[in-house]
């Protein structure tokens, strides 16, 4: 079996999850404890680092990505005092809104086909989205290219507003990826899209991240 899942090129990705309700971190300390297993956690390096792998993070699973490390730094490790991290939103509950995100950086495999300055209208539903770090690693994001998305007001910029960035995340910050874009983790609702959904409100709805995600193996 782990010969021929060593054969595939594949993806991972995480999604939201509430078990035992929303309580303080989620389902991502849960789907961290799983992958810290040394079976999963060997198989993961193995597909980011010698099959070419993508992965996903939406929400709880990009708070699940943070606590591995896998975000920012491409591979699982402990984390310490200097870690960037997700924590509680500074109105101090769970938030549910539709958001606007602007593409900031398009070296990712997940953003192709997208293009900076894209702008979308996406679901947000968490109480724990407030992206914070030191100065300093997130400086490190901005050079390399590592902000994907930002929260934006409705001319484009980049928001503190808690009517546009319901969390008050540093440096309006919504999505980061690894140093090589491989690995992508956002807070908004990507997946949450459809013909008929949210039909009654303007802006792009449709992040072909997902899309993006399956070309990269064509």
């Amino acid at each position: 079996c782990m010969n021929w899942w060593n054969r595939l090129r594949t993806m991972i990705l995480i999604a939201q999850g509430w078990p035992g309700g929303d309580e303080p971190d989620g389902s991502a300390k849960f789907i961290a404890a799983v992958f810290r297993n040394p079976l999963i956690s060997e198989a993961i390096a193995n597909l980011m680092n010698d099959r070419d792998g993508l992965m996903l993070g939406l929400c709880n699973g990009f708070q699940a990505l943070i606590k591995l490390g896998l975000l920012p730094y491409g591979e699982i490790r402990e984390p310490s005092e200097s870690s960037l991290t997700l924590t509680y939103n500074d109105i101090g509950r769970h938030q549910s809104q539709l958001v606007r995100t602007r593409v900031a950086s398009v070296k990712s495999p997940w953003m192709s086909l997208c293009d900076v300055d894209d702008v979308y209208t996406i679901a947000v539903s968490h109480g724990e989205g407030k992206f914070v770090g030191p100065k300093e690693a997130i400086d490190e994001l901005i050079a390399n290219g590592q902000v994907a998305t930002q929260y934006v007001d409705f001319d484009g910029n980049a928001a503190m507003d808690i009517a546009f960035n319901p969390n008050h995340s540093i440096m309006a910050i919504e999505g980061i990826t690894s140093p090589d874009g491989r690995i992508f983790g956002k807070m908004a609702h990507s997946e949450r899209c459809g013909e008929n959904i949210f039909k009654n409100v303007p802006g792009n709805k449709f992040q072909r991240i997902f899309e993006a995600g399956v070309n990269y193996f064509k």
